[in-house]
């Protein structure tokens, strides 16, 4: 009898070495891939490369530990090509820049030669998570996507309370809440839109941003029932932790559940497996499908196992495909 084939899984993420073992959701779902029997291949976003329309990539056999001292082991560097994969992980953090749309390509390329990519290659480049947000404007505040600086300041003339933010950053970076009367309006705007040059994001400031930036996770079009609020700390009003917010878990209220149900077909249809929406208050802010975190908190918590149900979803589509 001849042996059976393990099922691959590569991962293209930041350096693993780097990352914070107590927090990292790509190790969450390393973990439980690995626990389920997958061989894991790592790579990071250089190590990707096209050669003669054909999508490989430089990559190291990887062990996962759960163990704070020690959370990897990579094996000896080999080029392969990248269809040898029965499943790819697209874990890079932002900024979404032009090396994230060229990493899509090529994955693409993998995807059209039979890989598994999640979250979808297209899906990742159509999707902008902050303008993605728009597409369910029963859900969101009011908002005012621009590079106007007349019409943003006119944003502001009109609700007195605003976030200004750019539309590729993450972890609370480069926003700005400006009030009626702000002196230094200008040169927010001048900054953030680089002189009219870049568009970017003005949503109405919500109030009920010191009781939580919720981020919801739904993982297959499932919304996780536990979310984890994270508020602001300090004198910093932006509740990311990125930005020293600290975060509670708390149960997925039932206008959240509805606003993550709002969404949740079109993220089902679009590919993308694994995401997180960010919900202050009554509000949906952000739409996160590149690197959703937030596992590792929430199933010290609550024991949700999302990494799990994650690898779990992504067997059922391998299993869709063989039948």
């Amino acid at each position: 009898m001849g042996t059976v084939r393990s099922t691959t899984l590569g991962v293209i993420m930041d350096p693993i070495q780097s990352i914070s073992f107590k927090k990292d959701s790509t190790l969450a779902i390393l973990l439980a891939a690995q626990g389920q029997g997958f061989e894991l291949f790592y790579m990071e976003q250089h190590d990707l490369f096209l050669e003669n329309g054909a999508p490989k990539a430089q990559l190291r056999p990887l062990r996962v530990f759960n163990n704070a001292d020690k959370w990897f082991e990579l094996g000896e560097s080999k080029v392969i090509a990248l269809e040898e994969m029965d499943v790819l992980l697209m874990r890079k953090d932002p900024p979404f820049d032009g090396e994230f749309i060229y990493s899509t390509y090529i994955l693409e390329a993998a995807e059209q030669r039979g890989s598994l990519v999640i979250n979808k290659p297209q899906s990742l480049r159509d999707c902008n998570e902050k303008v993605f947000a728009t597409q369910f404007p029963q859900c969101t505040p009011p908002l005012l996507v621009s590079r106007d600086q007349q019409r943003l300041k006119a944003f502001l003339d009109e609700h007195k309370d605003v976030v200004y933010k750019p539309l590729d950053g993450m972890g609370g970076t480069s926003i700005f809440r400006v009030t009626a009367g702000d002196q230094n309006l200008n040169v927010i705007l001048e900054t953030l839109t680089q002189y009219g040059r870049q568009t970017i994001m003005a949503q109405k400031y919500l109030p009920e941003i010191t009781q939580g930036d919720k981020r919801i996770l739904v993982v297959d079009g499932e919304v996780i029932p536990h979310c984890l609020a994270r508020l602001p700390t300090g004198n910093d009003f932006r509740g990311n932790l990125a930005a020293g917010g600290r975060g509670v878990v708390q149960p997925v209220s039932e206008r959240d559940m509805w606003i993550a149900q709002q969404v949740a077909p079109t993220l089902k249809e679009r590919g993308l497996v694994f995401v997180g929406l960010d919900i202050i208050g009554d509000y949906l802010t952000e739409i996160n499908v590149t690197s959703p975190t937030c596992i590792r908190e929430i199933d010290a918590a609550e024991n949700t196992q999302i990494g799990e149900r994650l690898i779990n979803a992504v067997r059922a589509k391998l299993d869709q495909r063989t039948r």
